[in-house]
């Protein structure tokens, strides 16, 4: 077993809740700009909320709870896109001491049920009048329920009303016998197999990261003497979301609200906003690339784009190794190369992204070492952390000057991580939960002997860099027994443009398979660069894509070996989503559903591989012709 402690905490302790930052800030540094909001989504133009005025609508909708009886320990939810409100009432249940239950608002009426349900919510605070419709088809099952508020029908102005005639002092008081482990949040786990779980968090939990992070790496969020600037547009039902609110709050970080996740949505509000540090997860990162590319390829300037990213990686591999002590640097040759992309490409990807992104960090799912070699050498270093719902967000981070791609970084200062014999990472420190919501079975078995049992897998280098491998449940075992881990192989198939998503499969089958969906705007775009015409156009079209994935497939094949290698594989007709129930709220994969719903696809899969004329005892995969390459 691997253990490993970093240096202790190098913040001072929590005395008070989380709403206490809001309350500072106003009283130090009152004309600070905080939030930044627009009259309409499509607007350009941003408005500026300064500490005190947020402070003082923090009180006015404090004071609205209260005399809508929302009292010390009350659950409310909150099931809204990332908004502007969504920030304003956070820290106003915060301040009444109250906890906030994060719920997505694209989560099914049954998800909706449970978690309202499973925590005891007196009050739900939804964004419109479908939020509406799902919580009041629910409302029989829900006898603590009290209260539901609609957002987009006026809902803060009405607390604000109704709370007239609360005094100021009424919400001061309340708010100062907030207690740092006084539980702060009920955030559910993603749910990928089985009933989301309510994770307790208390302030303090919330709290450490962000201080943490502040302390160590928060003067790298702008240039100096600038004020840093955060576009929150990750979903503060999300722990991660929750960390990214909290950074900008306590640390002083201006922060705008994107509701809407569609590319051209995102773009405009990052060039319009124009962040100095972007928060992301590795679809948004692997989206964004591949926008690059094809707005390049559009233009005739597709080769260019693929040199320049060439040289991009290579030119931040060797800024890796010197900096790691492993080599000189980049030579002259690339150097001079990196100069000429760098006025003719790199500046006008980093212009699209608002122009003043330097540092980045991924977080959610562990980011490819390509894309992050990508994005340092055009300019801006992504730093890759590992965190948990259970953990409140951050464990890991980059440590300044001795960054190294393709892992996610060292433990922080406090926290501590073991790899035990399995491979599975355990976590201890301040930021571990207080346990699941109303079992207890289950969070004894999560916490053993005060480590957090992450049901990741992951090994730590002699530096103490961590690297996720995978997850135990996820692993995939073939009828040779044959251990795959699907982590490399689906990460490396999502580089390609044309592939959008990628589940692995093979437990229990005689090699490992693919289900494959495509990216539909990249899709339509290559078939338009086809230009075929006449007689079996659709047939060579199909070959040509065919051959196309079966390239993807032969690259991520490139990092495993030959017996972890994919031989199979099936493109599907429609992307893994939400809707569709394969996607869970947090974009993650329910990997057990996708097998159920696609089984006959993944029997006629394995079905159209030429069997061998003789058994296969070896360890290597059984020789496959090109009829396995099922396209559907």
């Amino acid at each position: 077993m691997r253990d490993l402690a970093l240096a202790p905490p190098a913040v001072a302790p929590l005395t008070g809740g989380l709403a206490d930052s809001v309350f500072e800030t106003a009283e130090r540094e009152p004309a600070r700009p905080m939030l930044a909001r627009r009259a309409d989504p499509a607007s350009t133009t941003w408005e500026e909320v300064t500490a005190v005025e947020l402070r003082d609508q923090v009180v006015d909708i404090a004071k609205g709870l209260i005399a809508s009886g929302i009292a010390p320990g009350h659950r409310v939810a909150i099931m809204a896109r990332t908004r502007f409100e969504w920030t304003v009432l956070c820290y106003a249940l915060w301040a009444v001491g109250a906890e906030v239950v994060p719920v997505y608002p694209t989560s099914s009426r049954d998800q909706v049920e449970w978690i309202l349900r499973d925590a005891g919510c007196v009050a739900v605070v939804v964004e419109d009048e479908q939020g509406v419709m799902t919580v009041g088809s629910v409302c029989a099952s829900l006898p603590l329920l009290r209260h539901v508020w609609q957002l987009d029908a006026g809902a803060l102005a009405d607390l604000t009303v109704r709370g007239e005639f609360i005094p100021i002092a009424t919400v001061d008081s309340m708010r100062r016998i907030v207690l740092p482990d006084s539980t702060a949040a009920i955030a559910y786990t993603s749910g990928t197999s089985g009933r989301a779980m309510g994770c307790a968090l208390s302030h303090r939990n919330l709290a450490g990261p962000c201080d943490t992070l502040l302390a160590g790496w928060g003067h790298t969020a702008a240039s100096r003497g600038e004020q840093g600037s955060v576009l929150a547009f990750l979903p503060f039902s999300h722990v991660y979301g929750l960390m990214i609110q909290g950074l900008c709050v306590r640390g002083g970080l201006l922060m705008g609200h994107q509701a809407e996740l569609s590319g051209e949505a995102l773009s405009s509000a990052l060039r319009s906003f124009r962040p100095t540090y972007l928060y992301a997860v590795p679809s948004v990162l692997e989206k964004i690339y591949k926008n690059f590319l094809r707005t390049a390829q559009q233009g005739g300037h597709g080769g260019l784009f693929e040199r320049a990213a060439e040289t991009a990686r290579d030119f931040a591999a060797a800024l890796e190794r010197r900096r790691l002590g492993r080599g000189r640097g980049p030579g002259f040759d690339l150097r001079l190369q990196h100069a000429l992309y760098e006025r003719t490409v790199y500046r006008r990807l980093r212009a699209a992204l608002g122009g003043r992104v330097r540092r980045a960090t991924s977080g959610g799912s562990p980011l490819s070492r390509e894309l992050s070699l990508f994005y340092e050498g055009i300019g801006i270093y992504v730093h890759d952390g590992y965190g948990l719902t259970e953990t409140s967000g951050g464990v890991t981070m980059q440590p300044l000057g001795r960054e190294k791609s393709g892992t996610v970084g060292q433990a922080l200062p406090g926290m501590e991580i073991r790899v035990a014999e399995d491979g599975e990472i355990l976590v201890r420190g301040p930021s571990v939960f207080q346990g699941y919501v109303g079992d207890q079975a289950a969070t004894r078995a999560a916490l053993r002997g005060g480590w957090l049992a992450t049901g990741d897998l992951g090994r730590l280098d002699s530096e103490g860099y961590l690297t996720i491998t995978g997850r135990k449940k996820d692993i995939i075992i073939t009828s040779s027994g044959k251990s795959v881990a699907p982590l490399a192989l689906e990460q490396r198939l999502r580089m390609h443009p044309l592939i959008h998503q990628a589940v692995v499969v093979g437990d229990n089958r005689p090699c490992v398979g693919a289900l494959i969906t495509l990216d539909p705007e990249f899709l339509a775009h290559w078939r338009a660069g086809l230009a075929l015409q006449g007689e079996m156009r659709e047939a060579r079209e199909e070959n040509a894509l065919r051959e196309e994935v079966a390239r993807a497939v032969a690259a991520a094949n490139s990092v495993v070996s030959p017996s972890e290698s994919i031989r199979v594989f099936r493109v599907l007709p429609e992307a893994f989503d939400v809707t569709n129930g394969l996607l869970t709220p947090s974009m993650k994969l329910r990997r057990d559903e996708i097998v159920r719903r696609y089984a006959t696809e993944i029997d006629a899969m394995y079905q159209s591989r030429r069997r061998p004329t003789r058994p296969n005892t070896s360890d290597e995969p059984p020789n496959l012709d090109d009829s396995d390459n099922v396209f559907r």
